[in-house]
């Protein structure tokens, strides 16, 4: 399956205002429980990605290629120091591991209908075998929300040192930063119901 990531060469420095208070909410909550969240609150189990958040670099969605063609983007690139810790968002399982020119090493979990990707990581990856530093990580293994799964890295295409994080649900992409308001607006009120991402018709969120 393609991996649409990764940023151009000429990088966009486009700060995302609104999400630089979220990322740095989510960045220091504490891991989740693993108890199966209610429905009206299940967002605020979420974790936020990275460690050493620096801001974000390019969001989901089209933009400009390196060739100056439009090109789709399906995740939002973190920023974040070299080699800063990069955790599970959800409870799920190793789906597959990456390794080519474009996302780079990379992982990609599985936690019921959704999918979550993450390229760009330090460490080595081959025979369905990532290891980076203390985390050793094979296909089909199962990890905890919150736990420690990789560094951001340099490798694929990318010009710094940043995390692209995609999501998917049911094969169909969603936009990361959606997810991160749903997880922000779930910690504020436990009394919201489940967001909703894309367009009216998609489906809601519901890990």
């Amino acid at each position: 399956m393609p991996w649409v990531c990764c940023e151009p060469s000429r990088r966009r420095r486009t700060l995302l205002t609104p999400l630089l208070v979220i990322g740095a909410l989510l960045v220091i909550a504490p891991a989740p429980a693993l108890a199966q969240p209610q429905p009206r609150n299940r967002w605020r189990l979420g974790v936020f990605p990275v460690t050493g958040f620096l801001g974000y670099t390019s969001h989901y969605g089209s933009r400009l290629g390196p060739g100056g063609s439009v090109e789709p983007h399906a995740g939002l690139d973190i920023a974040a120091p070299l080699g800063s810790p990069i955790h599970s968002w959800w409870t799920g399982v190793v789906q597959e591991v990456i390794s080519d020119g474009a996302c780079g090493v990379g992982l990609v979990l599985r936690s019921g209908l959704y999918e979550h990707i993450y390229c760009h990581l330090a460490g080595t990856a081959g025979a369905d075998h990532y290891r980076s530093g203390p985390v050793s990580l094979r296909r089909g293994q199962r990890v905890n929300g919150g736990q420690l799964i990789g560094h951001v890295g340099l490798s694929g295409r990318t010009s710094g040192p940043h995390l692209h994080w995609g999501v998917r649900y049911r094969g169909r992409w969603l936009d990361p930063a959606r997810v991160l308001r749903a997880m922000a607006a779930s910690r504020a009120s436990k009394r919201l119901p489940p967001p909703r991402v894309g367009g009216s018709t998609s489906a809601p969120l519901q890990p």
